[in-house]
């Protein structure tokens, strides 16, 4: 088993994941701001792991660029796109809520601006792509920043990025609107991304949360609740946009501030809840539950005679069998296809480990053979750890 640091964030991509499945199978509408804050988590978590392997790679005595981008991307695609082209497969060949016109965009990872451009959310059953293609987006981007920029101004971009992704929440003339735009548009969702990694920079360097994130988390997770709970969608333009603004905003320290804790292990009764199995095992397959859960969704509706439960509307019955289906669908894909799959990346190491091992050095590669100090392979997923347990 290994240490509680990833052990702990498989249980928070359980919870994030079960926030989206609630959002789509439960709640009134098909839809809760929930499970964007579900979502908004996988980037917190996202940012923080990828950023934090790739400055473990960079401080390396062996480290080169160019092999560890490569490993990078290649790691990635094994990670990544198997079982992502396996569902736009799928869909094309059943032409599932008449898709097919547009999956173009979504092979490209281009889901965001399609519903961005389109502002509606047909074909509904891969809107959930909207995430996977910002995750690519900045797959393809960050490493370049985390690999080549100055390490003493690392984290003065990451205060940049999460600077500008906060402007341009103010930018009145597309985030004023209520159009899809202003939350799939890729600066929508720059800070969180750049929210973990300049966790990640702060750990790399030793340092803990600074003091306001430490004390102040609770009143930015107390303020939100209060808006999200208590102060109803306005009328008004402006102020409906202030409140858009403020439940965008506001959960991000709060966000930090959990990964942080359970980067690092958290004790008593917290702890032993996040270690439990059931929980562990849904962040293990957390990747494949998000991207099969509106095809299994769509499945169980159109099933629905040969369902003795209501899947037809919103609800608990809908909520049991979809999120029943979806858990099978995605332990089978795991064991089936995604980990033997995940086993090829030892054949991609970030740096040379027969180098990496002749120099000795402290690096997390030198330490275990299989890519970890602990000897796991390192985690870099937005679903999940890339631990095999």
């Amino acid at each position: 088993m290994g240490n509680a640091r990833d052990i702990q964030l498989d249980a928070l991509r359980a919870v994030a994941v079960t926030m989206v499945m609630y959002s789509h199978f439960f709640a009134a509408g098909g839809s809760s701001f929930w499970g964007h804050i579900g979502v908004r988590l996988f980037f917190v978590l996202s940012g923080f792991l990828i950023t934090r392997l790739l400055l473990e790679a960079r401080s390396a005595a062996e480290f080169e660029t160019g092999p560890a981008l490569r490993s990078f991307y290649i790691r990635r695609a094994l990670r990544i796109f198997p079982p992502y082209f396996a569902v736009l497969g799928f869909v094309w060949l059943v032409d599932l809520d008449q898709s097919r016109g547009a999956l173009v965009w979504h092979a490209l990872y281009l889901s965001n601006f399609w519903y961005a451009l389109h502002n509606d959310w047909n074909p509904w059953v891969l809107g959930h792509s909207w995430s996977l293609s910002i995750e690519e987006q900045f797959y393809l981007a960050w490493p370049l920043v985390v690999l080549l920029a100055p390490r003493r101004r690392f984290e003065a971009i990451c205060i940049g990025v999460i600077a500008l992704s906060l402007a341009y929440r103010f930018y009145w003339p597309v985030t004023a609107t209520p159009a899809l735009a202003r939350d799939l548009l890729p600066p929508a969702s720059m800070d969180a991304l750049a929210s973990g990694a300049l966790l990640a920079c702060w750990r790399s360097r030793g340092a803990g949360l600074p003091q306001w994130v430490r004390l102040g988390w609770p009143a930015f997770a107390a303020a939100f609740l209060m808006i999200e709970w208590f102060v109803p969608a306005p009328a008004d333009p402006m102020l409906e946009w202030a409140r858009w603004l403020l439940r965008e905003v506001l959960p991000l320290v709060p966000l930090m501030a959990i990964v942080a804790a359970c980067s690092s292990g958290l004790g008593g009764a917290i702890g032993k809840l996040l270690d439990l199995p059931p929980l562990l095992a849904l962040g293990r397959i957390s990747y494949g539950v998000y991207l099969y859960h509106p095809i299994l969704l769509s499945l169980a509706v159109k099933s629905q005679p040969w369902i003795p439960l209501d899947v037809s509307e919103q609800g608990p019955e809908r909520f049991l069998v979809a999120s029943a289906a979806t858990i099978v669908v995605a332990s089978i894909s795991w064991v089936v296809f995604e980990r033997p799959l995940n086993s090829l990346k030892r054949h991609f190491p970030y740096v040379a480990r027969a180098r990496a091992a002749q120099a000795g050095h402290g690096g997390w590669l030198a330490r275990a053979p299989s890519g970890s100090p602990d000897g796991r392979t390192p985690s870099l997923d937005l679903q999940r750890t890339d631990v095999t347990r």
